[in-house]
């Protein structure tokens, strides 16, 4: 028999608490930042952190501080979107289909198959290309393509979960299908959904900034953290804090659902 650990979940609570750190953050910058992060000012170019300017100035004398927390905004709702649209989508397709089986699970399964045998960015970027650049189609394509790894996984569940004794229970004593399957069946696969929506979460916000970076994400003169990437990398010698800073942003952002999810992980496991 398994022994169920009882120690401290030392990845969930630094998880938890960088990932409220950067979202208070983020909350901050939606309605308040220093200074304007479009506002340019020529004889502030490239000043290096300071208390006027905390992360420093970039080419157009911005401060960054005001556009990463601008720029984190951006790809934290884009992330968020992305994730809320798929994880619906995916959990709707994925629980009718493992809990019906047949003809309609056979063709989701191969459907899935097909999407995640490419990368997700490159088939992003095709998608993007065709129907334009812009927050919303960035959205849309994300979405698309994370669906099937939230129906898998969903399928996979309901498919277990079908055979239990509580579900035939409830099917003998007239319980409506759809009471079944979301009442029933979805709580208990929760475990197993969460920590896929912090992964979910962080191959959104990777995906975002990659796309940005390559600049068919979010437009000037909108910030985003993938599009100051971009721009920063011209200044790696003259104006090191710019990229720093900014991938910074990325990095605490994306460690931060990191342990969150590894820490619900271990807690399911254990």
């Amino acid at each position: 028999m398994k022994k169920k650990t009882t120690g401290i979940n030392s990845f969930l609570i630094s998880g938890a608490v960088l990932s409220a750190l950067m979202l208070g953050l983020i909350l901050l910058g939606l309605v308040w930042t220093p200074y304007s992060p479009t506002a340019m000012d020529g004889a502030a170019k490239f000043q290096p952190p300071s208390p006027a300017h905390l992360l420093g100035t970039d080419n157009f004398g911005r401060d960054i501080f005001s556009r990463v927390l601008q720029g984190a905004d951006a790809t934290f709702l884009i992330a968020l979107c992305v994730v809320a649209v798929s994880c619906t989508l995916g959990v709707l397709l994925g629980s009718l289909c493992g809990y019906y089986g047949g003809l309609a699970d056979l063709i989701l399964t191969r459907i899935c198959d097909s999407i995640t045998a490419f990368p997700a960015v490159l088939l992003a970027l095709v998608i993007v290309s065709l129907t334009g650049r812009g927050k919303a189609n960035v959205i849309f394509a994300l979405s698309l393509l994370f669906i099937p790894s939230f129906a898998r996984l969903t399928r996979g569940e309901f498919a277990r979960c079908r055979e239990l004794n509580y579900v035939k229970s409830a099917r003998l004593m007239g319980v409506s299908t759809g009471r079944i399957l979301f009442r029933h069946i979805l709580p208990n696969t929760l475990p197993v959904l969460l920590p896929a929506v912090t992964i979910g979460f962080n191959n959104a916000i990777l995906s975002e900034a990659s796309m940005s970076f390559l600049g068919i994400g979010v437009q000037p003169t909108e910030a985003s953290l993938g599009l100051m990437l971009s721009d920063s990398q011209t200044y790696l010698q003259s104006a090191p804090w710019y990229a720093l800073c900014t991938g910074g942003a990325v990095v605490l952002l994306i460690l931060g659902f990191s342990l969150l999810s590894e820490g619900l992980q271990r807690r399911k496991d254990g």
